[in-house]
């Protein structure tokens, strides 16, 4: 009995997603953003990206973006926020919007990091998003602490660092697929963001 083996075929390269300065996020996937700074780390990635975003929080607490605050970062009349009354609805609204493919950025602010299954859920939602329209939507878990959802695609951690003279912050990447553990030192310019070593 002869053996045939299946040829070989590679993935077509993904252009990545803008973020910082040359970093770049994989689209079509969700990654988790974590530390004292997260917000302004989801607001970094906005102001690199064109477009509506969907921006899910829980109904039950009391933190919210103010529009003064946003517009340091980008237009605020970009962001539609979405509240929920129940924990269960944050993670399948995420879903719903990533599945969509109306917007290319859903950012969702949870309470704690999500198990595995429902970061499954959301990476195929990215990927049928993606089919039905010609968008390649991000999804961006805000989680507290240091995080710790599975499954993401990567971990991204942004904590204050700010001198008397100038805002700053110090960006980790503790986890990726395909990229080490990396630290650098993150100043905003504008409404820009600019990567330097630590």
């Amino acid at each position: 009995m002869s053996t045939t083996l299946l040829p070989r075929t590679s993935r077509p390269a993904v252009k990545g997603a803008p973020f910082i300065g040359a970093l770049t996020l994989t689209p079509m996937r969700v990654h988790e953003f974590c530390g004292n700074a997260r917000q302004t780390l989801a607001m970094a990635l906005i102001a690199a990206h064109e477009g509506p975003v969907f921006w899910i929080q829980p109904g039950w607490l009391p933190e919210r973006l103010h529009g003064d605050g946003i517009r340091a970062f980008s237009d605020p009349g970009r962001i539609s926020f979405i509240t929920v009354r129940r924990p269960e609805d944050l993670l399948w609204c995420s879903e719903e919007a990533l599945r969509s493919g109306a917007v290319p950025l859903v950012i969702a602010d949870l309470p704690g990091p999500p198990p595995l299954t429902p970061v499954r859920r959301l990476h195929l939602a990215c990927e049928t998003g993606a089919m039905h329209r010609r968008l390649r939507p991000l999804g961006v878990l805000l989680t507290p602490g240091d995080g710790g959802a599975q499954g993401v695609e990567s971990r991204w951690s942004l904590q204050a660092d700010h001198h008397p003279a100038r805002a700053r912050w110090r960006l980790t990447r503790s986890r990726a697929r395909t990229a080490p553990v990396k630290s650098w030192r993150v100043q905003q310019d504008g409404q820009t963001f600019h990567l330097q070593d630590p």
